[in-house]
């Protein structure tokens, strides 16, 4: 069996998709192919069962072309199921086209099967498109899988000493929790856990890198989007600055801390309390 995904946006839209093409492909034995911008691309890197990448901007105003070569690339293998999550008519009108027979979104004329999204964690609430097919989807058991010479490189790579690694990953944008006080924290952290070994993470190499080194480490605490996403997706421990707690699983050793919007009256302390330092 093949079944093809249809993914717009960016980096984090294609990671939040990674459990539910997981299921997909294990629970059918099926191929999978996945349609998103060149960009995000990377995210695919993470998940062995994917069978080919078309690249393909949703969100970048196709010409007439670019949808013509994406249908060529929809029609040639045989699909027997389509999970679209982009919308509009040229979608529709290119999925119409094809010979898929199941082929499921949030809308559209050419929807076999319509579904409406869950609330909640981003990854979880996808569960309802795999309902058509029937599966049941649990993203918080999903696990990526890094390969074991990564894991090697990245545990190498990590300070000295036996205690646990704290990762700290600021987003580095504006809205961040101020730079004086993710600079602050190591100290604060170590006056209360002296063995710590302080990790920061990495702001360059592949995505596959970036999630070696996190999933060597004990826990995370970040304020970054990416990050956040690949330590849920790593099972890791979380303690997400900045984030909305109802976007997040509900399970231990996830938690938000300080508002979005207000991260400069957030302190050490409450941060400390997260990390269950208080």
């Amino acid at each position: 069996m093949r079944v093809l995904f249809l993914v717009p946006g960016g980096l984090r839209a294609q990671l939040n998709t990674l459990p539910a093409a997981a299921r997909v492909a294990e629970a059918l034995k099926a191929s999978v192919q996945v349609a998103c911008a060149p960009s995000a691309a990377a995210a695919w890197s993470l998940l062995p069962a994917v069978e080919k990448l078309i690249p393909f901007d949703f969100d970048a105003s196709p010409s007439l072309a670019d949808w013509a070569n994406l249908l060529g690339n929809v029609r040639e293998p045989d699909f027997q199921a389509c999970i679209n999550l982009a919308r509009g008519r040229q979608v529709d009108l290119m999925l119409s086209m094809s010979h898929i027979p199941n082929r499921v979104a949030s809308g559209g004329f050419s929807a076999t099967s319509t579904v409406t999204a869950g609330d909640g964690w981003p990854a979880q609430a996808l569960a309802a498109y795999l309902k058509p097919l029937g599966l049941e989807l649990d993203a918080s058991a999903f696990r990526l899988t890094l390969p074991k010479a990564a894991l090697t490189e990245a545990a190498a790579a990590l300070p000295s000493g036996g205690g646990p690694a704290l990762l700290l990953a600021p987003s580095g944008d504006a809205s961040d929790w101020p730079a004086s006080r993710w600079q602050a924290l190591p100290t604060q952290v170590r006056a209360k856990l002296p063995d710590v070994r302080i990790v920061e993470a990495r702001r360059s190499g592949s995505l596959l890198e970036r999630a070696a080194q996190l999933a060597s480490c004990d826990v995370v605490l970040s304020s970054d989007p990416i990050s956040c996403e690949l330590a849920l997706l790593a099972g890791m421990p979380l303690v997400a600055i900045g984030a909305n707690g109802a976007q997040l699983p509900s399970r231990q050793g996830v938690q938000a801390v300080g508002d979005a919007g207000s991260l400069h009256t957030l302190n050490e302390a409450a941060v400390l309390q997260a990390l269950g330092l208080g």
